[in-house]
């Protein structure tokens, strides 16, 4: 959600809107950029990691549009400067020299803050749409919110079973 802009909020539903619009511009830009992380990743499991999680993002976008048809709503993008941020930074690691073992253990750095950005986010919206009312819009946020905490559990295995370790 950019700061310092002339938001105006009159309902939960105002700002459920907006956050699902910022979740939605954060998707997208992973959409760009896991191809990436994956094709920096030295380690064949954590490439398989990114491009899987690649296919769920792109759901991810397609179960917010639909959401914001049962708003009744256009899809629409708020940018979200740190989801940008973020990518910034898995961009410096993509291009960084040295060890490919460490550089993996920096992508899945760099991946799991984007998880924990994505879990927090989802996690909030959800529970303005329980508050609204919007149970299956909830429900739809929980399976995503699920998905991005799997794919977050999936790299602290990866990172725990031998890139660390190797890396050190």
């Amino acid at each position: 959600m950019a700061l310092f802009t002339n938001l105006k909020f009159d309902s939960l539903r105002d700002l459920l809107i907006n956050q699902l619009e910022d979740l939605y511009d954060a998707e997208l830009r992973l959409v760009d950029a896991l191809p990436k992380m994956a094709d920096a990743a030295s380690s064949t499991e954590l490439r398989s990691a990114f491009m899987d999680h690649l296919q769920e993002t792109r759901g991810h976008a397609g179960r917010l549009e639909e959401i914001f048809r049962e708003l009744q709503c256009e899809p629409k993008r708020e940018t979200c400067d740190a989801m940008k941020g973020l990518v910034k930074e898995g961009s410096a690691v993509i291009g960084a020299d040295g060890d490919p073992t460490v550089r993996d253990a920096a992508l899945i750095a760099a991946a799991q803050r984007v998880e924990h950005y994505e879990m927090a986010g989802y996690g909030t919206v959800r529970n303005f749409a329980h508050q609204l009312g919007l149970h299956r819009v909830a429900e739809s946020l929980q399976h995503i919110l699920d998905e991005e905490g799997n794919a977050d559990k999936l790299l602290t295995q990866i990172a725990e079973s031998g890139i660390n370790a190797h890396a050190a």
